[in-house]
């Protein structure tokens, strides 16, 4: 009876080992929903644009585009979410033109005609990359860094590390871990977790004003992650808008998003 207890758990202990390794192993998949576009793939937006690639210092080559105005009051630099690509994040990204400020949105590695491999480390340096080149557009007093979901981890560490205007973040969470113990709270992610991303402890390194938007239905990132990401920024430097039924993918249906946006951006 002993020898058979003793095997079942020496079979249990192994199989958590298994499923924990699998996870760890795993997890860029369950993060990153990367959509690949052919190199040779035609954009196709009704606001007028110009597509870029940028270098990095490892070699990869990032896609990204420049959406434009007649006379712009500044620049939007734009993170977007984990999944899919430029396709369909370059139509999102560019209804901000319509309060008359140019837009730059990139793919990160592996996703549309992006290449390299994706590292926490790397992302940020990418994404530094591309607002040191949105100031040879723009002065950083007319540059506005805009993040959405994960996209808002990247957005506050460049608005940590420079001076922008304003950050805008949409759905945000205060570090990644917290997200994920919202699906598997019994396991150790502490441990688990290679990407971080920790906005709460960048977010206090932020200098400009920084404006919260967040859906109390949000399923994939809960409401209660922007609240507590929001505790770490003084009140006289926060705006946060509460979008009462707002789920993850559709604030940009209710009125009080675009009154807030244009209240941000006017």
């Amino acid at each position: 009876m002993i020898k058979k207890t003793i095997k079942i758990l020496v079979v249990f202990v192994a199989s958590c080992m298994v499923l924990l390794l699998l996870l760890y192993n795993m997890q860029e998949k369950l993060i990153f929903l990367p959509t690949q576009l052919s190199e040779n793939y035609v954009y196709n937006f009704d606001t007028p644009f110009t597509e870029f690639n940028l270098i990095t210092t490892d070699g990869a080559t990032l896609n990204a585009l420049h959406f434009t105005t007649k006379n712009p009051k500044g620049l939007i630099l734009y993170f977007h979410g984990n999944a899919g690509s430029l396709e369909r994040w370059g139509a999102i990204a560019s209804y901000f033109t319509k309060f008359e400020y140019d837009v730059i949105v990139m793919d990160y590695r592996t996703f549309g005609k992006s290449t390299g491999t994706l590292s926490e480390a790397l992302l940020y340096e990418d994404s530094q990359l591309f607002y040191d080149y949105a100031k040879k557009h723009f002065s950083e007093d007319n540059i506005i860094v805009y993040g959405r979901s994960l996209g808002t981890a990247l957005a506050t560490f460049v608005a940590s590390k420079n001076t922008p205007k304003q950050l805008l973040l949409e759905t945000p969470f205060n570090n990644l871990t917290s997200v994920a113990q919202k699906r598997f709270f019994n396991l150790p992610l502490n441990f688990l977790m290679r990407y971080k991303f920790p906005s709460d402890e960048l977010i206090k390194k932020v200098k400009c004003p920084i404006t919260i938007i967040h859906g109390t239905s949000d399923s994939v990132v809960p409401y209660e992650l922007g609240k507590k990401l929001s505790e770490e920024i003084p009140k006289e430097q926060l705006t946060f808008i509460t979008i009462t039924g707002g789920e993850h993918k559709n604030l940009i249906e209710f009125s009080a998003y675009g009154k807030a946006i244009q209240k941000a951006l006017k």
